[in-house]
């Protein structure tokens, strides 16, 4: 199977799950694959489950290897495709041959059969390196009380290490921001100021990144990124502060921020993170309905997000795709009526402002092959979502459409994602350096004092 520097990994099954091309990963190497894995696959591509499609991409994908492979050749290991670049080999080994040496939970069948086929690698390749690599946590603590000497998480597809590294979107400057620059060039464009100053000055920077200082008035956005200069697009704090959205006031800087981005129309994607009660969706939603009714920039207002189960729980609901939505959506229908409280008639208003604005509560499963012109996109809880799902419907936007995207990395509700791979994570920092994106955290919680001291506290 190749020279002993070369490390061995075996892949659990929810590796491929997670990245159906996950074998590429590892070019340099050798990769094998239980059976067990397979049969596991197999099972799984005809559910109707959220991952069958995935399985049944992974399939495919070990298939263009094997195809002209004789069964010796799949035993002993096959060299990767030349056109990936890769070095190692690929092999699948049919662990329900090996002798039992694992005594586990009975349930677990498959996944002992996996740690028999790891241990049993380990004893017949040593001294070279075998790595099991799981994205189950548990079956990393049980591989290593088995006696597997290496277990690894896949992380090839993770972006940063922690969550806590994710980029905040805005940077706050200790005391005055002009401190801190020695020579900068302004100009007056259209009404607007642009300071031109020395990136050196600066913490490191991206497009649209909004900026702040503690002592003075000074708010800016970065226009334009050159070799060594940054241009500041000059923006005010108290001119922020009363930014106005449907008779919406920001209550701090960060969501002054937020809807100086959503009212902005060179920018087609705004990501809010923040969370609960920081104001990501009545901020969306009045931006919205005060682009679309006022200045009819918009023809419609379509909204989604993830729908756990939907593939068993929302065919049994009543009516049609939009009221079996509802459910999902109640967290914008409660900031559609938030938003109308004061109204003579809030029903009245909430049916008029629906058909004025043409609201739409879309199904995501129903969002592919679609293509959405002039419309103002609202994709909320996106933290469930994988990053091919988040790019399922970018890929959707035609012209003149505008795509909000928010979400809360603390409430992940799917079983196969953590905050560093969540496609909320994965968005976020594969469009930090995109002219036409802006991302804001909204810090702060302002529903409630009692939600703020919940937030803070529990």
């Amino acid at each position: 199977m190749g020279d002993t520097d070369r490390k061995i990994f075996v892949l659990d099954t929810n590796i491929l799950l997670h990245e159906p091309f996950a074998i590429y990963s590892f070019q340099e190497h050798d990769v094998v694959i239980p059976m067990t894995v397979l049969e596991e696959l197999d099972k799984i591509k005809d559910s109707k489950r959220d991952v069958a499609r995935d399985a049944r991409v992974a399939i495919r994908a070990l298939e263009d290897i094997f195809r002209d492979a004789t069964p010796d050749q799949i035993s002993e290991g096959i060299p990767f495709s030349k056109e990936k670049e890769a070095t190692g080999s690929i092999s699948i080994l049919a662990d329900f041959e090996l002798q039992e040496t694992v005594k586990a939970f009975v349930d677990k069948a498959g996944d002992n059969r996996i740690l028999n086929a790891v241990l049993y690698i380990q004893n017949k390749r040593s001294p070279r390196e075998v790595v099991l690599v799981t994205k189950d946590i548990n079956m990393r603590l049980r591989a290593k009380g088995a006696g597997v000497r290496f277990v690894e998480d896949y992380r090839t597809d993770q972006l940063i290490d922690d969550v806590q590294y994710l980029t905040k979107g805005f940077h706050t400057y200790a005391g005055d921001f002009w401190n801190n620059v020695s020579r900068v060039e302004s100009r007056n464009i259209g009404g607007r100021t642009y300071h031109t100053i020395d990136n050196e000055a600066l913490e490191p920077t991206f497009i649209n990144q909004y900026m702040v200082d503690e002592e003075t008035d000074f708010a800016g956005r970065v226009d334009s990124i050159e070799e060594n200069k940054v241009t500041i697009k000059d923006l005010s704090r108290e001119r922020l502060m009363h930014r106005q959205a449907w008779d919406i006031r920001p209550k701090n800087i960060y969501q002054g921020m937020a809807i100086d981005a959503l009212l902005d129309p060179d920018i087609d994607l705004v990501i809010l993170t923040g969370a609960a009660g920081s104001g990501k969706t009545l901020l969306a939603m009045a931006c919205a309905l005060e682009q679309s009714i006022e200045k009819n920039m918009f023809d419609k207002i379509i909204v989604t997000r993830n729908t756990p189960d939907i593939g068993e729980s929302i065919g049994f609901l009543p009516g049609t795709e939009e009221e079996k939505m509802l459910p999902w959506l109640a967290a914008v229908t409660d900031t559609l009526e938030a938003l109308h409280k004061n109204d003579h008639c809030t029903e009245g208003s909430l049916k008029y402002i629906c058909d004025k604005a043409n609201i739409q509560f879309k199904s995501i499963n129903f969002m592919r092959g679609r293509s959405i012109q002039n419309a103002f996109v609202l994709l909320d809880e996106c933290q469930n979502l994988t990053a091919s799902q988040i790019k399922t419907i970018i890929t959707r936007c035609g012209e003149g459409t505008k795509i909000v995207c928010s979400g809360n990395l603390a409430q992940i509700d799917s079983p196969y994602l953590t905050p560093v791979t969540s496609g909320l994570t994965y968005m976020v920092e594969r469009f930090k350096n995109f002219q036409g994106s802006a991302n804001i955290h909204l810090n702060g919680v302002v529903r409630s004092r009692l939600a703020e001291f919940a937030e803070e506290n529990l």
